[in-house]
């Protein structure tokens, strides 16, 4: 317990740095960032804190990711299981007193300069809005949020605070994606008409008798619900399948298509904004414990008159169709007709969107030069609130017309209900 207080209390060079820079006047003559040549590029007192909140299988290999940074250091672990702590750190091998239980904990400590939430979408908002008023900068997995309220608490709260967040969508860091909605965005296949987004089917079949288990040793189930319901345990409410329950998660319409729809409000360039018309059809579950879409077609039709139309089962995949040509992508191959269109290079005298070739990397920079990352929580928030209007849209089962500035449905009392959720207490906002 001591050596664990020490570590909560112990400011790093760059957290010292940072705090000391937004202390006043009386610091105007310290540089607010020191050479790296006085302490060496690779000093450990060089390098960014990182702490993994989440470790299970994304969680594991977003820390494994950062702990491939040379610029980066991992110095905690945390998840409400402990078999997923432990396996964590078979690979981060930190010592007891750096693993937790509470995301609370390794907020609190003042040697870490950024965190990463790999936990289950109803996770996302609380520690991540936590963490940014603790002045730390975050690295959170896609989709941003389960709600579109949510989804704006975090972007108004990273801007309020002035922290780095980087939303997972690591599409974006593919240059085929890239290179995709440069050519849209250029004119290539002139005039922007339809945006086909296809995303996979289900992957988990669906315990239709499913019955109530004991919960696991060493598994903080009451904190893994968090602001959910209190519902009985069961393997598959929990972990990788969590995301085909509503009250955590969307199903594949926040899975696969906080990715492929991602790539659509890139290409039409809608990442300020969204569409004004959302129409859903959807097939859900009769019973068991599923109870996310089986199966989706959603039209979104945008300001300009670009329609988006998302479809479930299929492959993944977005598609720009234009008046004279289209281009296609996913993450194996990108094509265009005109065939010539895959070879073309952006001028320089045309639109350039931002570049990243490493999300992680991306993130790290811009905390080091406090500029926004390429998935910033706006991009984030906006990318997931296309999920969740698809979402509302089935399960409402008839048209909605959404106000994109004012972010609430119009003359749509129920739908707007949706927007957020009550939380179960003592959660909150």
């Amino acid at each position: 317990m001591v050596e664990r207080t020490r570590k909560m209390y112990r400011i790093s060079r760059r957290r010292f740095l940072t705090q000391s820079a937004a202390a006043g006047a009386a610091w105007a003559a310290v540089p607010a960032i020191v050479p790296s040549s006085v302490f060496g590029a690779d000093a450990p007192s060089n390098r960014i804190t990182l702490a993994s909140i989440g470790v299970g299988g994304m969680g594991t290999g977003n820390m494994k990711g950062f702990m491939g940074k040379k610029d980066c250091e991992v110095v905690a672990i945390c998840d409400v299981d402990r078999g997923h702590r432990e396996a964590a750190n078979g690979a981060a091998k930190l010592p007891a007193s750096a693993l937790y239980t509470d995301f609370r904990e390794v907020i609190a400590r003042g040697d870490v300069d950024a965190v990463c939430v790999s936990t289950p979408d109803h996770w996302h908002a609380i520690p991540s809005i936590a963490a940014i008023k603790a002045g730390k900068d975050v690295y959170c997995e896609k989709p941003l949020t389960l709600t579109i309220a949510e989804g704006r608490a975090i972007a108004d709260a990273a801007k309020r605070y002035g922290r780095i967040v980087q939303t997972g969508s690591q599409q974006r860091s593919d240059n085929r994606f890239r290179q995709a909605c440069e050519l849209v965005r250029n004119g290539h296949i002139g005039r922007l008409k339809t945006v086909l987004v296809d995303i996979p089917g289900n992957n988990r079949d669906n315990p239709v008798d499913w019955k109530p288990e004991a919960v696991p040793e060493g598994f903080d189930y009451d904190l893994w619900l968090g602001q959910a319901p209190m519902r009985p345990y069961h393997t598959m409410r929990c972990h990788y399948t969590f995301r085909f329950i509503l009250e955590y998660s969307g199903g594949q319409m926040t899975n696969w298509g906080a990715h492929y729809l991602d790539i659509g409000q890139w290409g039409i360039g809608a990442d300020d904004t969204g569409p004004v018309k959302i129409v859903g059809k959807g097939e859900f579950p009769t019973g068991g414990l599923f109870t996310t879409a089986t199966k989706a077609n959603i039209t979104y039709t945008y300001e300009n008159g670009v329609e988006m139309i998302l479809r479930q089962p299929g492959g993944g995949n977005t598609k720009f169709v234009g008046t004279d040509g289209w281009v296609s992508v996913n993450r194996g191959r990108i094509e265009t007709e005109p065939k010539s269109l895959a070879a073309h290079i952006t001028a320089p005298n045309e639109i350039h969107l931002y570049k990243s070739s490493d999300h992680k990397q991306d993130f790290l920079n811009c905390i080091k030069t406090r500029t926004q990352p390429i998935c910033n929580p706006e991009v984030g928030h906006r990318s997931a609130s296309i999920c969740h209007l698809g979402n509302i849209a089935m399960l409402l089962d008839r048209p909605l017309q959404w106000d994109p500035k004012k972010e609430q449905f119009v003359g749509d009392q129920e739908a707007n209900s949706m927007v957020s959720r009550i939380m179960r207490a003592p959660w909150h906002l």
